[in-house]
C-alpha cells in the first residue's frame, strides 16, 4: 500500500516537472519570437533611415557636377553595400521632380523602402533601376538656347558600354572622360554595344532622324545636340520622355523671364527685338508632349540664339 502511494506521488511530481518545463519552453519561444519581431522592425527602420540618408548623400555628391562648365565632367559614387538606385521622374507641377528611391541588400535580402528623396533642380538619366556598389556619373550642360540645366547620366560599374563607329568628336569626348565603363571600339562580348551606323546593336544612334533606338523603342534628340543624345542612350524611354518634359517646362519659364528682361533693357534704350520670339519659344516648349516634337522647338531656339548674338545688348 505504501509503495503504491509513493509511486503515485513520484508520478505526480514527474508530471508537475513536465508541465513546468513545458511552460518554460512555450514562454521561451514566445519571447524569442517577440525578440525576432522587434529586431526585424528595428533593422527595417534602421535600413529605411540608411536608405534615405544615402539618397540624400547621392544628391549632395551630384552637386559639384553642376558647375556651368562647357565640357563634360565625371565622378564616381561608392556605396558599402549592394544597392539598387530606382530613378523616378515626376513631370507634374511647374518643374516636376527628380526622385531617387534606394533598395539595399541586408542579410542576403533586398530591403525595399517607401522613402523617396526628391530634387526639383536635378535631371538624372539612367535605366529605371541600376544595381551595384560603385556607380559612375558624368554630366553635360544643356542649353536651349540659353543654359537650362546640367544633365547627369548614371551607370553601374558592373555594366560596360562600348561606342562603335562613333563620330570623332564623340570618341574624343568619351576618351577624355576616362570613365572605365565607357570605351571606344574594341568591344567585348558582354559590352552593351552602341552603334553609329548600319550595324544592329543593343543601342542604335541615327543622326539622319536624330533618334536613338533601344529595347525596341525609339526616342528623339534635337539636331546635333550630344547632351540629349547621351540622355537617350543611357536612359529608358519612360525616364527620357519625362525628363524632356521637365526640361521643356524649364525652357518655357526661363524664356518668359528673358522676355521680361528684354522689356527692361528696351526701356533703357537698348533694343534687342526678340521678345516675341521668346514668347513663341515659351509656348512651344510648354506644349511639347513627346521627344519627336523637339526639332520644332529647336528651330525656334536656334533662331533666337542667332538674334541674341547679333544684338547690341545680349540677354545671355
Amino acid at each position: 500500500m505504501l509503495q503504491s502511494l509513493d509511486k503515485m506521488k513520484s508520478k505526480k511530481g514527474a508530471l508537475e516537472i513536465s508541465f513546468g518545463w513545458l511552460f518554460a519552453i512555450v514562454a521561451g519561444i514566445v519571447i524569442i519570437f517577440i525578440a525576432i519581431y522587434i529586431s526585424s522592425r528595428l533593422i527595417g527602420t534602421q535600413q529605411t533611415s540608411i536608405s534615405a540618408q544615402t539618397g540624400k548623400q547621392i544628391g549632395i555628391l551630384l552637386d559639384p557636377l553642376e558647375t556651368g562648365f562647357e565640357s563634360a565632367q565625371t565622378t564616381s559614387i561608392t556605396i558599402p553595400s549592394d544597392t539598387r538606385i530606382n530613378n523616378i521622374c515626376d513631370s507634374a507641377g511647374t518643374f516636376g521632380k527628380q526622385i531617387i528611391n534606394l533598395e539595399q541588400k541586408s542579410f542576403g535580402k533586398w530591403i525595399k523602402t517607401d522613402v523617396n528623396v526628391g530634387f526639383q533642380n536635378k535631371y538624372i538619366f539612367s535605366d529605371g533601376q541600376i544595381e551595384g556598389k560603385k556607380f559612375y556619373v558624368f554630366s553635360k550642360p544643356f542649353s536651349f538656347p540659353f543654359k537650362i540645366a546640367d544633365l547627369m547620366y548614371i551607370t553601374s560599374s558592373d555594366k560596360r558600354y562600348c561606342f562603335s563607329n562613333a563620330p570623332n568628336e564623340i570618341n574624343q569626348e568619351i576618351s577624355t572622360l576616362n570613365q572605365s565603363n565607357l570605351v571606344v571600339d574594341n568591344c567585348a562580348v558582354n559590352d552593351v554595344k552602341i552603334c553609329f551606323g548600319k550595324e544592329n546593336c543593343e543601342i542604335n544612334v541615327d543622326f539622319s532622324s536624330n533618334s536613338v533606338e533601344k529595347n525596341g523603342t525609339k526616342v528623339y534628340f534635337a539636331g546635333d545636340d550630344r547632351t540629349l543624345m547621351y540622355a537617350a542612350i543611357f536612359s529608358n524611354k519612360t525616364i527620357y520622355e519625362c525628363q524632356i518634359k521637365r526640361l521643356m517646362s524649364r525652357v518655357g519659364e526661363i524664356s518668359s523671364l528673358y522676355a521680361s528682361k528684354e522689356l527692361l533693357i528696351n526701356g533703357k534704350g537698348c533694343q534687342n527685338d526678340i521678345g516675341s520670339n521668346l514668347g513663341e519659344l515659351s509656348g512651344l516648349a510648354n506644349e511639347l508632349n513627346k521627344s519627336n516634337e523637339l526639332e520644332i522647338v529647336k528651330i525656334e531656339a536656334d533662331m533666337i540664339n542667332q538674334k541674341n548674338n547679333a544684338g547690341v545688348c545680349q540677354l545671355w
